[in-house]
């Protein structure tokens, strides 16, 4: 459903991405691997119309979407976990998720405090009165609350403790198993690997593997090289 082709992007005179290439199959798990700074968030930021690719090309189910603002991405399916959660610290955990709701489709706010209890608890708490791992969970729920086609997790458990890792683990897998095509961004090889179906990993803006999850665990000399720190 999601297409990258050749795609290029940066910073004002500062260039991140040299042709990075993506496929997303619905109902498939990939994941988008690198060392920091070799552009993965950049790349997430430029499928989300929230960097101008320089070049390239972004299409969802064969619709050209290359530069289009973020609303138009998020209306053709795509719903974004940022890095850093970025939840609203002023509005309720029920205010987060109402405000991001689209449509009619399975993801209610109902589901969703079924699928995290944890949040139904804290339904009246402030966004930043959350815990990390209750944030991320919140973020999830906003973005599931756009009912998107194809999730997309920027850094899934960056900073959490293990606990709560393998609760945000365990969301994805069901999550997997029930269709959801996801783009997962991550350091945990071990738990990745046994989530996703193909892995792409990128060095300095250019993808220089990619292949299926039995085919890097089986590669230890890829995973030392390019994602080792």
């Amino acid at each position: 459903m999601l297409r990258v082709e050749g795609l290029k992007a940066g910073y004002g005179d500062s260039r991140v991405l040299f042709g990075i290439d993506l496929a997303i199959d619905r109902g498939e798990v990939v994941t988008l691997l690198g060392r920091n700074g070799m552009g993965k968030t950049t790349t997430v930021r430029a499928i989300f119309g929230l960097l101008r690719p320089s070049a390239g090309q972004i299409a969802i189910d064969g619709r050209a979407v290359t530069g289009a603002p973020p609303h138009v991405i998020a209306r053709a399916g795509l719903g974004l976990v940022p890095e850093g959660r970025q939840v609203f610290a002023p509005l309720t955990v029920e205010e987060n998720l109402v405000a991001t709701a689209r449509g009619r489709g399975a993801w209610t706010l109902e589901r969703i405090f079924r699928f995290f209890p944890r949040l139904a608890e804290r339904r009246r708490n402030m966004g930043d009165q959350l815990s990390g791992g209750e944030q991320q969970m919140l973020a999830i729920g906003r973005a599931l609350m756009t009912n998107p086609e194809l999730l997309v997790l920027d850094e899934a458990t960056e900073g959490l403790a293990p606990l709560i890792r393998d609760e945000i683990w365990t969301c994805l897998r069901e999550l997997k198993s029930e269709g959801v095509a996801i783009l997962v961004i991550d350091k945990n090889i071990d738990a990745l690997s046994r989530l996703a179906d193909r892995h792409v990993v990128i060095q300095k803006g250019r993808v220089v593997w990619s292949g299926e999850s039995s085919a890097l665990t089986e590669d230890p000399a890829t995973i030392a090289r390019f994602l080792h720190l």
